[in-house]
């Protein structure tokens, strides 16, 4: 006789387990504790199993039936239900085990130490903001490229395009280092490719009039705000570096003897050592400053600790100091101006490009070649300083032509 819910709710526990059964072998065992168990008896391969559907209430005989139905259909597909149980628990802890989440902060861990701290914690935090809320509990195996554009376009929707590429291109690194352990099969950003928006080049504000660049060159010699921040606007048209490259200038990377400033590798936006030739005015400017800051650790500590770098504000906000807006000039706009006003002049554009530190198309080249065109690097910021010089003097403008400097 067929169970009804009144029977089984009401089932009290006795001394000894005992079995109120259904049909077609779905049973409750009631334990002596008063748990309630249902439990399915069937044959496979002739052999009596036993296939546990779990506890009431929370699964309902309506519910236990429904599971028996399934249970008999795979037996009439020549499926052991128990096996088949076993195999789709295995499968939920792998992924568990191998989730978007999990594979990614392995990725991170594995290549921590090649990374810069900042850039591991710049990684870290896209992922936390924008992936992992998303697809981080799914088994990497199981994410497909819909559910990663889905997860992209959210980025994009806020207008953080540069991000969503950036955290397009680290899901790829991700899919990719899963491929190599063995956890996935497939990297569906390949799928994706020209999926987001080009991002459009960034420009910078930037002065490449000489006459106004002598306007800002005297502004900048009549700087009142501190010694230091005024020493770094001076130094940063004759060396045209990124400006976290500037900030971060370390007196040990300078060698006077050789007149250069050499940047570590671990420094540089491409990740290659770069030489920056130092001309008569820059050596200049650091012997200024050296009585300030030459104890300690950067060229252009901050204000409040020189334990650290100046603050990445510091140049941008000197230059607001000055009645310049961020539409009219930018730390980074000292980079437009050397690369714009030397081409202009003539100078070899590979000396110029190597020189600004520009992208390498081949990385291992970059690595090797950072001296390349050395000698006209020389020549060239030597010319670009006294170039300044004139400018901010209120000299005549004239465009010199580097065959004319070199002759």
């Amino acid at each position: 006789m067929a169970l009804d819910a009144l029977t089984v709710k009401g089932s009290k526990p006795k001394e000894k387990r005992y079995r109120l059964y259904d049909t077609n072998g779905l049973y409750l065992e009631v334990t002596p504790k008063g748990g309630k168990l249902w439990r399915l008896k069937y044959r496979y391969a002739g052999k009596e199993k036993l296939l546990s559907l779990g506890t009431f209430p929370d699964i309902s005989l309506k519910q236990a039936r429904t599971l028996k139905d399934e249970a008999k259909k795979q037996l009439a597909n020549d499926i052991d239900p128990s096996e088949l149980k076993k195999e789709l628990k295995q499968n939920k802890l792998a992924d568990a085990q191998n989730n978007f989440e999990a594979v990614t902060r392995e990725w991170i861990h594995t290549n921590r130490n090649k990374w810069s701290k900042s850039n591991t914690t710049h990684v870290m935090s896209r992922f936390k903001r924008d992936v992992f809320p998303v697809i981080g509990k799914y088994g990497i195996a199981s994410i497909t490229a819909p559910q990663l554009l889905n997860c992209v376009k959210r980025i994009e929707k806020r207008g953080a395009l540069y991000s969503a590429h950036k955290v397009l291109q680290n899901c790829g690194q991700v899919f990719r280092f899963a491929i190599a352990t063995a956890r996935t099969n497939t990297d569906p950003t390949t799928a994706l490719k020209g999926a987001l928006p080009a991002i459009q080049p960034k420009h910078h504000a930037s002065i490449t009039d000489p006459k106004e660049i002598g306007t800002l060159l005297r502004a900048i010699n009549g700087y009142d705000g501190t010694f230091t921040t005024q020493c770094a606007l001076k130094f940063a048209p004759l060396v045209f570096v990124r400006p976290t490259e500037l900030r971060h200038a370390e007196w040990q990377e300078i060698d006077i003897d050789k007149a250069e400033w050499r940047i570590p590798a671990n420094k540089m936006k491409m990740k290659a050592i770069h030489i920056v030739p130092l001309s008569k005015q820059a050596l200049e400017l650091l012997e200024e400053i050296r009585p300030v800051t030459g104890q300690g650790k950067y060229i252009f500590p901050g204000a409040r600790t020189a334990s650290r770098p100046m603050s990445e504000n510091t140049i941008n906000a000197g230059l607001r100091r000055l009645g310049y807006t961020k539409e009219e000039m930018t730390g980074h706009g000292f980079r437009s101006m050397a690369s714009t006003l030397l081409n202009e002049q003539g100078w070899n554009w590979d000396a110029i490009e190597r020189q600004l530190a520009h992208a390498e198309r081949n990385s291992i080249r970059a690595a090797y070649n950072y001296a390349e065109h050395m000698p006209e690097r020389i020549r060239m910021m030597q010319h670009w300083a006294d170039y300044l010089d004139g400018l901010a003097k209120g000299a005549d403008v004239v465009s010199i032509n580097q065959a004319d400097k070199t002759a």
